[in-house]
């Protein structure tokens, strides 16, 4: 808009060149080239002094139009012409100046831009879950879930939810036999609430299955092998009412297979060195 306000000036000042000087120049396009090369020179000009009218769209004008006036000026002063003023010149003139009035009446009375809308801060609300961390056993695997934690993230004011609720935290498991290797297979939660009945997930939301991580080659435990991963599931929105959850059911499968070690021998021979 500022430089735009820069270009209108020196358009100005071309057309009333011809209206308070009437002699003297060489034409419509030569007072409103001058009055351009002043304002966009002046503009340049000030930038690089320091000097930058901040007061509003009245003092840009000001401005403008004064050092658009400056080229036009010496040009009457030092280069006189002597040609006379042709009928089409004050048509352009006049027709020109209707339209420039009308743009700037826009400008200035026309309706103001909205300001673009600012996005409401996000924040990430925390529940603690109590305990956080929890010891399981299953048969030969045992292992803890820890670190357990319900986070979503909402917006500030409306509280409108932006990221449904999630369970969080850490999962490790040990394959306490001495001579029996474990393959895990899948894991589930389920949510109870004080009626010892499920609490079922929103529509669209994801099962809280867990899918163990590949312990190897062959997704297995060996004797006395531990195992970390982490967790990371959907939780209800019901449950995060006051009273409403009891506990957190952890129900996984896995296969035992017996665990052998076997010794083979093989004779070998090294040939002499060279």
């Amino acid at each position: 808009m500022t430089f735009l306000m820069w270009i209108l000036a020196g358009v100005l000042a071309g057309l009333l060149a011809g209206w308070v000087v009437k002699r003297g120049g060489y034409g419509l396009r030569w007072d409103i080239t001058l009055g351009l090369v002043g304002s966009i020179g002046g503009s340049w000009l000030l930038r690089s002094l320091g000097f930058y009218p901040g007061a509003g769209i009245v003092a840009t004008a000001i401005v403008a139009f004064i050092v658009a006036v400056i080229p036009i000026v010496a040009q009457r002063k030092f280069l006189v012409s002597e040609r006379p003023t042709e009928k089409k010149d004050a048509f352009w003139r006049w027709g020109l100046g209707a339209v420039l009035v009308a743009l700037v009446a826009w400008m200035i009375f026309g309706p103001a831009q909205q300001p673009a809308a600012v996005a409401a801060p996000i924040e990430e609300r925390t529940y603690a879950v109590t305990p956080a961390s929890v010891k399981v056993k299953a048969g030969i695997v045992t292992g803890e879930v820890a670190e357990m934690k319900v986070a979503e993230r909402v917006e500030q004011g409306s509280d409108r939810i932006v990221t449904a609720a999630k369970l969080t935290g850490t999962l490790r498991l040990k394959n306490t036999s001495a001579n029996q290797t474990v393959r895990l297979l899948e894991g589930k939660l389920r949510y109870i609430d004080t009626m010892g009945q499920p609490i079922k997930l929103e529509d669209a939301r994801s099962e809280p299955i867990i899918k163990f991580t590949t312990y190897g080659s062959s997704e297995r435990l060996d004797p006395g092998q531990e195992a970390t991963q982490s967790l990371d599931v959907d939780f209800p929105a019901e449950a995060l009412k006051a009273n409403r959850l009891k506990e957190i059911r952890f129900e996984f499968a896995y296969i035992p297979s017996q665990y052998r070690e076997e010794t083979v021998n093989f004779a070998v021979s090294i040939g002499s060195g060279k």
